[in-house]
């Protein structure tokens, strides 16, 4: 994921930023983006693993940019590792003002996840596929 282009693929998840988004400054929380990142990243490792999957880890957050109220937020998530009952996600933040085409990069991180059964116990998940 380019740090200059928003990726051009769908996004995981696509939310507008709303006044109960925000602190007491009027900004919008960086706990609630975290959240976003989390769901979308989560959609990826639950897909891949075909069940439940927890975060267990998130590396290498920096805020980039703000987020106002009313700028569209588009998460991108992509599959980068598969262990034996783990996954690493790469999650990308964009942002872009709703009357505007240009979008920024927000903030990216690495969300770890492992899968877990019915027991909350780790289970084993397929191994990562070659792109085509």
């Amino acid at each position: 994921m380019s740090e200059e282009t928003m990726p051009a693929g769908e996004a995981a998840i696509r939310v507008t930023a709303v006044p109960a988004d925000t602190n007491v400054y009027g900004d919008i929380f960086g706990g609630w983006l975290m959240a976003q990142m989390d769901l979308a990243a989560s959609a990826v490792a639950s897909r891949h693993s075909g069940g439940r999957a927890v975060t267990i880890a998130v590396d290498g957050m920096t805020f980039h940019r703000p987020v106002f109220v009313g700028d569209e937020v588009s998460v991108f998530a992509t599959l980068e590792e598969v262990g034996r009952t783990s996954m690493k996600v790469a999650v990308a933040t964009w942002r872009r003002d709703r009357h505007s085409d240009e979008a920024y990069l927000v903030t990216r991180a690495r969300f770890t996840f492992v899968a877990i059964g019915q027991d909350r116990r780790p289970r084993n998940v397929k191994p990562m596929t070659a792109a085509v």
